[in-house]
């Protein structure tokens, strides 16, 4: 019984920023890693970035150098830093949870539109 809860979405224009969070209902120590992965109209979800328990990080070839992302162990939270940001981005993105072996946990979504 895990509750992952996104926040933060919003309309922004081109070349803005947005941070979004994710608030985990237990410890994010739990899992192998935390990512976002996001899924824009009539496209397939696609994985944005990920960060492990101890603090690795690994980028989507599409946002490396722009998107940042961060957690605090301490209030159970993922972040996604946008920066940069183009109207290719625009898209639903999901906070997920990762076991070993899949993606087990996912959020409800927040809704990033970029205007070009």
């Amino acid at each position: 019984q895990v509750t992952l809860v996104e926040s933060g979405g919003g309309l922004v224009q081109a070349g803005g920023s947005l941070r979004i969070s994710c608030a985990a209902s237990g410890s994010i120590f739990s899992f192998s890693a935390m990512g976002w992965h996001r899924q824009a109209p009539g496209n397939q979800r696609e994985l944005v970035a990920t960060i492990t328990s101890d603090g690795r990080t690994n980028y989507a070839d599409f946002v490396r150098g722009r998107f940042t992302i961060s957690r605090d162990n301490r209030k159970n939270t993922v972040y996604l830093q946008m920066d940069s940001l183009r109207p290719e981005d625009t898209a639903v993105y999901y906070c997920a949870a990762r076991s070993i072996l899949e993606w087990r946990h996912w959020g409800q979504g927040t809704q990033v539109a970029v205007s070009s």
